[in-house]
């Protein structure tokens, strides 16, 4: 049996429209670009959701491992092709995180377990853009190898 999620969008008015998601939470998105832009466009939520996706794992795979995680932040930059459609074709993913007892090398085991096997949206994104990771612990680059 096959998983399935669904959402909606409705027109507002411009270029805005509300979405609502199948387990009920409803978010705008926009065109920014525009004048009268005042959410945030598709391109950028699919950001939103790769750095939700993997943060989400890699917070859950620290917590099994016991590993006391202070901070989290993942900040993710996408680049487009100039045309259409403008797919991203790389995409920078920088893992922030904070922890005087984590250990580094369960921090990128972390990382790679979210990257390479429970991101689905890394998975999905992967098809059409080059993924390139940093993960820094305390300030400090941690070595990806």
């Amino acid at each position: 049996m096959t998983d399935s999620l669904k959402t909606r969008v409705r027109w507002v008015e411009g270029h805005r429209f509300v979405a609502t998601t199948g387990s009920g939470f409803s978010l705008v998105l926009d065109n920014p670009h525009r004048e009268d832009g005042a959410a945030a466009s598709p391109m950028e939520l699919m950001l939103v959701s790769l750095a939700g996706c993997t943060g989400v794992d890699v917070v859950a795979i620290l917590e099994k491992m016991r590993q006391p995680l202070e901070d989290l932040e993942v900040e993710v930059e996408g680049f487009r092709r100039a045309e259409h459609p403008r797919v991203f074709t790389t995409i920078q993913v920088v893992y922030r995180a904070r922890g005087a007892e984590l250990k580094p090398k369960r921090l990128l085991r972390a990382v790679r377990l979210s990257e390479e096997k429970f991101c689905s949206v890394s998975e999905m994104l992967r098809a059409s853009a080059e993924l390139q990771i940093r993960v820094e612990l305390n300030g400090e680059v941690v070595d990806v190898e």
